[in-house]
C-alpha cells in the first residue's frame, strides 16, 4: 500500500459496511465500553445516510477501495448552532502512525470552518491516547464535562477549540 493509492474523500454509499467494521473493531481493540458510545449509535451502520445534510460532512480514508478509517463533522446536538462536533473518527491499524489520521483530522477542521462553525467540540475515550495527543496539538482544550446531548455517556474526555 503506497501513499499514491491512499486518498481522503467524502463518504459514498458503498463505504458503509467497511467503515462500520473499522469503527466497531477499534472498540474491541482498545477495550472501550460499547454502551454509551458510537458503537451502539444508530448512525454507525448507516454512515453515508447520516451525513447528507448541508451542515455536516464525513470523510473516509480509501486505499484502492479498502476503507481504512474515517471522521466527520456535524452540528453538536442540542447545543449552540455555531458549535460542531468531530464525530466517529476511527482508523484501521493499517494506517495508524503514518499521518493519515492527522490529515483527516485537519480535513475535518477545515470543513468545519467552511461550514461556518465557530467552535469545534469532540469526545473521546481515555484509552485513545494518540488521538488525544493530536487533538491537544491542534489547540483543543480539555473540559470538565460534556457539552450538548451526544448520548455518549461512556466517553470520559471532552475537548473544545475555537475555529
Amino acid at each position: 500500500m503506497s501513499k499514491d493509492t491512499i486518498l481522503i474523500r467524502k463518504i459514498e454509499p458503498n463505504d458503509n459496511a467497511q467503515l462500520e467494521q473499522v469503527i466497531r473493531a477499534c472498540f474491541h481493540e482498545f477495550e472501550i465500553p460499547l454502551e454509551g458510545t458510537a458503537y451502539t449509535d444508530k448512525e454507525t451502520p448507516r454512515m453515508y445516510e447520516s451525513y447528507q445534510n448541508d451542515t455536516d460532512v464525513y470523510f473516509v480514508i480509501d486505499a484502492d477501495g479498502e476503507i481504512l478509517g474515517g471522521g466527520g463533522v456535524k452540528p453538536l446536538k442540542d447545543f449552540e448552532t455555531e458549535v460542531c462536533e468531530i464525530q466517529k473518527m476511527y482508523f484501521s491499524p493499517k494506517v495508524r502512525g503514518k499521518g493519515y489520521g492527522r490529515a483527516l483530522f485537519e480535513t475535518c477542521l477545515e470543513a468545519a470552518k467552511s461550514l461556518g462553525y465557530k467552535k469545534c467540540y469532540l469526545e473521546s475515550a481515555p484509552q485513545l491516547k494518540a488521538a488525544i495527543h493530536i487533538y491537544e496539538s491542534h489547540g483543543f482544550k480539555h473540559l470538565k464535562g460534556a457539552l450538548g446531548n451526544t448520548g455518549h455517556f461512556s466517553c470520559g474526555v471532552w475537548m473544545v477549540k475555537d475555529l
